[in-house]
């Protein structure tokens, strides 16, 4: 322990100093003590501790002033807290820092300076001993300062730091979280700065931000300094890291996206008063990720390391929160700050809540969905703090983006809309601890959307925030997680978008009975695979040259269909880990292949294409051969890059046991073998000819998935389609569920896998129990059909004594 009375060098402080030097320096302080050593880099610094903060009030002798202040203070009243703020703040920065601390300061900053250069750039950050608490974050309160240099700035920073415990937000925020404004000090911390304003920086969880999946690490990142993000100025790029297969060496960046990122901060140009500015992005960088892959997974391996380490100091998880920074003159990466992450962590692990819209509208904007509840009310656009007072409770607050200033107002609105910003900037993080939807990055929703205007915030239908036009009704589910009794009969689910996979795998279910590839390919990719390897053959000149901007970037057009569909299928794969995943390989008819962007000049026009040209009759065939090849490369890249073997692939429609060699055959070349590296190859078993002839299907494949709507229309001869027939197509039928017996028996007989995956055991529970009667497998089911489904199962078993 050094001689120094107010200072604390980050290798002498613990996690266990929050009292002394607040909850970001003491986090700092344990990282860099305990984690150097595991080769993260965390830049060196010290703390001017809390007790620091005291001195300075008693030596002016504004304690006092300071509390009969805070006595007349209203926070309802906005005017009244900023006039309150303004009064305690000057009091403050008028008060000079006492000698014998400016000395240790001084001696410190030029220690720090021996070690990095002379005239080191610093940042000035507030620490506050309420600081970063698992169950409180104080984060954003006070105020950072960045690259500080030399003895008269960095004064100036430690006075304006002090003052900080004392902004609207801050004071407010003490206020609704119960904390007396005199047992909160505040320590400041003085690190030497990462030169990201030369490369790049972001913020990680270790936890999906939106549903509480613990098994990822969502790294979010941007061109410059880190206030951008933070603050919610750019709409920053995004990255999902699969957790337990990164720690067995597997490469398993599931999910990425490019965010705008229109401008970045760096260094002022040398004068002390402009010590950070913004300037424009190049439109080349925008359109690039601002990290390469293997800085994602070297920031994931750094954000598990950490993660570990916080959860055995406390014995339970400790899912984080973590500021990154590159350095651009090194091309090295640094963590520059860690906390609990105080939201979804918090919440009640047993109950499930729900949103369904019930009806939809005129979609007016679309954003980062931030949360996964619906609200709805009367518009109020904000164009600045000064419209603040305005704001009525219940309203939606649309802004372009927001600041901790705006906070008293947002807690008081039903949901947020802004222009700017993404997942971790400061509106989407306010509003995940106020429980309420935000949709953030929504680009010119203070244009289009007007105040009193009606409308309806939905961030419960993925990724993808959608504000309605109008008042819609839309409804909650809450559903009890309590621990069901085990059946023998395993209840999957069908799902085919990967944004609902990380939120629906907290439902009670044994894996996913079916993932259909045709949504990814729809929602994530939209251009016809055949597009992507002949693009020269596509005639139309507009979709190629939508086909050349969605694959800019990409210098083999079939890797991007490889790459989105890779992270879709991954999406879901790590989702329900280490759980069975059936996908089944594309099995668009020829003239939904055709609306994709180039499809039409791949795809004849067939009379029935429900008959037509699809399923397993397409993989094989020179017209599609290629396209089928991309698949394969995505499923091989899941598995064996990824290392989610828990894939298993499903061929769709495929009529003769001719075709089922020829199948198997095509995906061998393809790289994918049944059998290597415990690779399973299903059939749907959805026309008759599937069930008559199982026994040599059986050869081919290692287990089968009963389609019943196919099923049901192949074997009555009966248009699904049909409105005329509607009345007639039904999979209770008996002759329907003769042939779904045979297919069960007969799967039975081959010591085959016999599960299904259609329409009918989810509509229809007396199904559900002649299945299990049957002795299938597996039933999977829709999401919402599943727990009511699941008791009708374990009473069928009960009753036949399975």
């Amino acid at each position: 322990m050094s001689d120094n009375k107010y200072i604390r060098w980050f290798e002498e402080i613990t996690i266990d100093d929050v009292s002394l030097v607040g909850g970001k320096n003491a986090s700092l302080g344990e990282m860099y003590r305990e984690l150097t050593d595991k080769d993260i880099r965390i830049p060196n610094g010290f703390a001017i501790t809390a007790e620091a903060y005291w001195h300075l009030l008693d030596s002016a002798g504004v304690l006092e002033d300071l509390r009969k202040i805070l006595d007349e203070l209203d926070t309802k009243n906005l005017s009244n807290l900023a006039d309150i703020g303004k009064k305690a703040r000057h009091t403050i920065l008028d008060a000079p820092i006492p000698e014998d601390l400016w000395d240790e300061i001084k001696t410190a900053y030029d220690k720090l300076c021996e070690q990095y250069g002379a005239d080191t750039d610093v940042a000035v950050r507030s620490s506050a001993t309420a600081e970063d608490l698992p169950s409180a974050s104080f984060a954003g309160q006070q105020e950072t300062y960045l690259n500080i240099h030399g003895y008269h700035a960095l004064n100036d920073a430690c006075s304006r730091c002090f003052a900080s415990l004392f902004t609207d937000r801050a004071i407010s925020y003490r206020i609704n979280n119960k904390f007396d404004h005199f047992d909160v000090g505040l320590s400041i911390g003085i690190m030497k700065m990462v030169r990201s304003d030369l490369a790049s920086s972001g913020v990680m969880f270790t936890i999906d931000t939106e549903t509480g999946f613990e098994d990822v690490v969502f790294i979010t990142g941007s061109y410059g300094l880190g206030e951008n993000i933070v603050q919610g100025l750019v709409n920053p790029d995004e990255f999902y890291v699969f957790k337990p297969t990164l720690e067995e060496g597997y490469k398993p960046i599931i999910r990425k996206k490019v965010g705008s990122k229109e401008i970045k901060m760096i260094y002022g140009r040398g004068d002390s008063r402009v010590l950070t500015r913004n300037v424009d992005v190049p439109e080349s960088d925008r359109k690039g990720f601002c990290i390469n892959n293997e800085e994602v997974l070297q920031l994931a391996r750094y954000a598990v390391t950490i993660e570990k380490h916080y959860s055995g100091k406390s014995n339970k998880a400790m899912p984080m929160d973590i500021e990154w920074a590159k350095d651009g003159e090194t091309g090295k990466l640094f963590i520059v700050q860690a906390r609990p992450e105080t939201v979804q962590s918090q919440k009640r692990k047993d109950v499930l809540e729900t949103y369904y819209m019930d009806e939809k509208g005129k979609v007016l904007v679309t954003g980062r969905s931030v949360g996964s509840r619906i609200a709805s009310g009367r518009v109020h656009v904000i164009k600045d703090v000064s419209g603040l007072s305005s704001f009525k409770p219940g309203e939606i607050l649309v802004a372009d983006t927001t600041t901790p200033d705006w906070e008293p107002v947002m807690k008081n609105a039903a949901a947020i809309i802004t222009n700017k910003g993404g997942r971790t900037c400061h509106a989407a993080i306010v509003s995940r601890e106020l429980d309420i939807p935000a949709v953030v990055g929504a680009d010119d929703s203070t244009e289009i959307l007007e105040t009193g205007g009606k409308v309806t915030v939905s961030c419960a239908e993925g990724d993808t925030g959608r504000v309605y036009e109008g008042q819609l009704a839309f409804h909650k589910q809450t559903t009890e997680l309590e621990d069901v009794s085990k059946i023998q009969t395993e209840i999957m689910m069908n799902l085919g978008n990967p944004e609902e996979a990380f939120a629906l795998s907290r439902i009670p279910n044994d894996g996913i009975g079916l993932a259909r590839l045709e949504f990814i390919i729809n929602s994530y990719i939209g251009i016809h695979p055949m597009a992507l390897v002949h693009t020269e053959k596509v005639k139309d000149q507009d979709a190629v040259n939508q086909i050349e901007k969605l694959t800019q970037g990409y210098s083999d057009k079939g890797e991007y269909f490889v790459e989105r569909l890779a992270e879709g299928v991954a999406t879901i794969t790590a989702a329900f880990y280490p759980k069975p995943v059936v996908v089944r390989m594309s099995d668009f008819k020829s003239n939904e292949y055709a609306t994709l962007l180039g499809g039409e000049d791949f795809e004849i026009k067939e009379n029935n294409p429900m008959l037509g040209f699809r399923g397993a009759s397409r993989y094989y065939d020179e017209r599609y051969r290629k396209g089928f090849a991309l698949e394969c490369r995505a499923m091989k890249k899941v598995r064996d890059e990824m290392g989610l073997t828990n894939l298993i692939l499903m061929i769709p429609f495929c009529r003769r046991v001719e075709e089922a060699r020829k199948v198997i055959e095509e995906m061998d070349k393809n790289g994918l073998k049944k059998g290597e590296n415990d690779l399973q190859i299903y059939m749907m078993c959805e026309i008759p000819s599937n069930a008559l002839l199982i026994d040599e299907f059986s050869k081919y494949f290692d287990g089968f998935s009963i389609g019943s709507n196919d099923l049901t229309q192949l074997t009555l001869g009966v248009d699904r389609d049909s409105e005329i027939l509607a009345s007639t197509f039904d999979e209770r039928d008996e002759a329907v569920k003769e042939i779904v017996s045979m297919a069960i028996k007969g799967a039975k007989r081959n010591n085959k896998h016999s599960g299904i995956c259609g329409q009918a055991p989810s509509d229809f529970p007396e199904f559900a129990e002649f299945l299990v009667q049957e002795g299938i497998d597996s039933i999977s089911l829709n999401p919402d059909s599943i727990l009511k489904i699941y008791l009708k199962v374990m009473e069928t078993e009960k009753n036949i004594g399975k």
